[in-house]
């Protein structure tokens, strides 16, 4: 006899019916089968298997989440070490079965199950699902008894048999598609969109495959589900969100996103918009609710919004319609935000510290092809900037390493004049220069804006620069050019270094680990808590933020070329080139230096995304090293691992197959490589999409700080607006930034995504038991690497409470805090989760 432990989780289906059909979930409904991982059957060659068992009495009183049932199993030598374990559920309800364990298997004490995952009645798959011990195999170790079923389950897991079946929630097929789910062209040309992925035109990452019916328009275009029902849209039931999670933020909130912007934007949002008059119009959101419009105007909007909305918005604490927490940018100072110093600190130490660059060449020049955009050089010239650059020249400046650009100029040109033309957005290609004064912080020199030739784009652009000044109409103009810059970096921070360049891009890696790699693989299991909740918030923001008239589309400035633009700039994107010592290294923010912490000295000492994530970086990398290097002890194990070559081919020529021609993939031949390709995945997926994502709210909460969407162009001279500069200039600039409403969609949007659930695993970290893995040196590699990141979030605490750091915490006392690995559960500002699930 062994005894076993089953644990269940309660929760998300009607308690599993446990707590009133106990009778009858014991009444031989769920049978559990021990199979032999020493022994195999000769008429199929698979290990034999025991005979069914029973769940018995559970053993303690249910926690909140989990229930724990007693069930004995029959051994004898026939069988011999189990490796893997079937489960036959009979009841008619789904369950989530987390562990089983073990106890008194001849000379192995205890043996561990780590399930984590629903399975489902046999009237809706006739699959048997079988769960494998803890321990990790190459393919060619693999006991032979486990080998069928190894490849079974993958083959399963691909989709075996349903290649063409629409998709429904009890199945668990990880397969690719086309972004082709996006418009719906049965409402009208109007509302089509373009397919991405899989042309020359529009190349994109591939997304999981639903498998619903075309469109009646299109046959190419799948159709979509309707708002209401945007959380039933398919993604693995595994990969769905936990029900803390639904609870805590999610549930309700994204429902009534959904519900608000079906009839909220499709009638109502663009044709009234409410402006805000003042600054505290803008503060009324955080300090005493948002203005109630006129009653006319609130009658047609609660025509459009379902109750439960209406009784969303008023808070349970009795608060003003539609009030926000105050973000963290005006909590100490309400108007240090506009300062030069803070709106140079955020670029190095706010939500977007990816995108300066040291200036290399002066002026500032292009790679747009000159025979489609002409000239694109940059106008701003030396007398411009001389006298702010503290003594030096500008060559003098450049060779010191003390000029960098914040340029938004090329990825805006080839799309400003379809954006300007055809939708409510005005922008302008943007390039900022900068100077590192001696303090080591940041002086913004210049700023151009730039818009196309009226004669064409051949022509190149028509531009104006804008100097630093305090005062008057030219103080006003200053603030009004750094709004623009804000919304293209904004632009750029959302929609491509955050949803593209993280959530995208890594949706890929999700499905080929899934479908290649098995769960007792090293690697999955390495990769595995990395990809958590991924595909069920990138299947949400494909159903109410990159969609047609979606969030995306009212809330950025692209506002319709949303997701066109992303696509454009796909084609850009290189794998390797977001690990962060190449980043660095790219945009000459860093050189390889050996003496200095972690082998590169950053040419901006005092930058805090750069030196925290090092940090990390070197961390997760050491941890991926020491790893790795246990199951592969040569570098021809990596090259004959059959699992591990067909994962990393299909995420090349599958999963982001519009780019499968491109030279600098690595060739995954060493350990080297597979560290480097694993502990890119680990960085994006978690410290990068941190760094990019829990500080939306704490900074671009407060709509005039981080504007996404700009509604006028500069005041010309001799103009009614340019003359109310002189009278009312906090009027103008808030009649060019988003309106009121414009602002409700964004900051409602990061609201939700700032917030971590009060169940969020970070890196360092697992939700499953100590004994995710059976062998003791990574266990022990593991534990360090948490120990690790302890004591670098230390040392970070330590360098945001030195005064001589003055990017740390800059004008607005807002510290530098992304990169804390830990945080609580809401708005915190910190916190680096595992993977992308906000």
């Amino acid at each position: 006899m062994m005894k076993g432990r089953v644990v269940l989780r309660k929760k998300n289906v009607l308690d599993l019916q446990i707590l009133h059909e106990v009778d009858e979930l014991l009444g031989n409904k769920v049978s559990f089968q021990l199979v032999s991982s020493v022994h195999a059957d000769p008429d199929n060659l698979k290990g034999k298997v025991g005979k069914p068992c029973y769940l018995e009495k559970w053993l303690a009183k249910p926690n909140d989440s989990d229930v724990v049932f007693n069930v004995t199993f029959d051994w004898d030598e026939e069988i011999g070490v189990p490796g893997a374990i079937i489960v036959k559920n009979e009841h008619h309800h789904e369950f989530y079965l987390k562990t089983v364990t073990l106890h008194d298997v001849p000379r192995h004490d205890k043996l561990h199950f780590i399930c984590n995952s629903w399975v489902y009645p046999t009237k809706y798959n006739d699959n048997d699902r079988i769960f494998f011990t803890n321990k990790v195999y190459l393919p060619h170790e693999t006991p032979e008894p486990l080998r069928n079923y190894r490849e079974e389950e993958l083959q399963v897991l691909r989709g075996k048999g349903k290649e063409n079946a629409m998709l429904k929630e009890w199945d668990r097929v990880y397969d690719y598609a086309l972004y082709n789910d996006l418009g719906d062209p049965d409402k009208g040309p109007e509302s089509a969109r373009p397919i991405y992925g899989g042309s020359i035109e529009y190349p994109y990452p591939r997304r999981g495959r639903t498998g619903r019916p075309p469109t009646n328009t299109d046959p190419n275009v799948e159709s979509r589900l309707p708002l209401i029902k945007g959380l039933g849209i398919y993604v693995p039931r595994d990969e769905q969100f936990g029900h803390i999670k639904m609870s805590d933020f999610l549930g309700d909130s994204v429902k009534s996103l959904s519900q608000t912007f079906a009839g909220l934007v499709g009638s109502v949002f663009d044709k009234t918009p409410i402006e805000f008059d003042t600054f505290q119009d803008v503060m009324n959101m955080y300090e005493g609710g948002i203005r109630l419009p006129e009653s006319s105007f609130l009658d047609q909007i609660r025509e459009n919004l379902p109750s439960e909305f209406l009784k969303s918005l008023l808070r349970s604490d009795g608060a003003p319609f539609l009030k926000f927490p105050l973000p963290d940018i005006i909590k100490e100072d309400k108007s240090a935000w506009r300062t030069d110093e803070e709106f140079a600190r955020e670029m190095i130490a706010g939500i977007h510290p990816l995108a300066i660059r040291r200036l290399e060449e002066f002026p500032p020049t292009s790679k747009l092809d000159p025979k489609t955009y002409g000239n694109q050089r940059s106008s701003i010239t030396e007398e411009t900037i001389a006298e702010d650059l503290e003594g030096l020249t500008v060559d003098e400046a450049m060779k010191s390493n003390r000029l960098f650009i914040l340029d938004h100029h090329d990825t805006m040109v080839p799309y400003i004049r379809k954006i300007n033309n055809h939708t409510d957005s005005k922008v302008y290609a943007t390039r900022t220069l900068l100077f590192l004064k001696d303090d080591g912080t940041l002086k913004p020199l210049a700023i151009e804006l730039s818009l196309p030739h009226p004669d064409g784009n051949e022509f190149g652009v028509v531009s104006q620069v804008y100097k630093p000044s305090t005062d008057g109409v030219d103080g006003s103009l200053w603030q009004l050019a750094k709004a623009y810059v804000a919304v293209s970096d904004s632009g750029y921070h959302q929609l491509i270094s955050h949803w593209l360049h993280t959530h995208a891009v890594m949706e890929p890696f999700v499905i080929a680990t899934n479908r290649q790699l098995s769960v007792l693989h090293p690697v999955y299991k390495l990769l595995h808590p990395h990809f958590r909740d991924t595909m069920n918030i990138n299947a949400i923001a494909r159903q109410v933020a990159l969609n047609n008239k979606g969030l995306f589309e009212e809330a950025v400035f692209p506002r319709a070329y949303a997701v066109e633009w992303t696509s454009k700039l796909y084609k850009d994107w290189v794998f390797t080139d977001h690990a962060l010592p190449r980043d660095l290294l790219k945009r000459g923010m860093a050189i390889e230096d050996s003496k200095s912490p972690h082998g590169y000295k950053l040419l901006i000492p005092d930058y805090p995304y750069a030196v925290d994530g090092l940090e990390i970086w070197s961390a997760i990398q050491t941890w991926v090293n020491e790893y790795c290097s246990f199951y592969y002890k040569s570098d021809d194990l990596v090259s004959n691992d059959p699992e591990l070559q067909s994962w990393w081919t299909e995420i090349r020529e599958v999963g982001h197959g519009d780019k499968k021609h491109e030279k600098w993939w690595p060739n995954l031949q060493t350990l080297n490589d597979l560290t480097q390709i694993c502990t890119t995945i680990i960085w994006v997926a978690s410290a990068l999409h941190a760094a990019l994502n829990f500080g939306q709210y704490p900074y671009a909460g407060y709509v005039p700080n981080r504007p996404t969407i700009s509604r006028q162009f500069m005041p010309e001279p001799d103009t009614f607006e340019f003359e109310q500069l002189k009278t009312n200039p906090d009027l103008v600039f808030l009649s060019t930034i988003s309106s009121e409403l414009q602002s409700l969609v964004g900051v409602s949007l990061i609201e939700l995504l700032s917030r971590h659930s009060s169940d969020e695993v970070y890196l360092g970290e697992r939700d499953d038991i100590d004994e995710w893995i059976d062998d003791r040196s990574p266990l022990m590699s593991f534990k360090r690497f948490g120990e690790r990141l302890v004591e670098i979030e230390g040392r970070i605490v330590e360098r945001n409470h030195d005064g001589r750091l003055k990017n740390r915490v800059g004008p607005a006392m807002l510290p530098y805090t992304l990169l804390y690995p830990s945080s609580g559960a809401g708005i915190t500002g910190r916190g680096i989760p595992n993977s992308i699930s906000t």
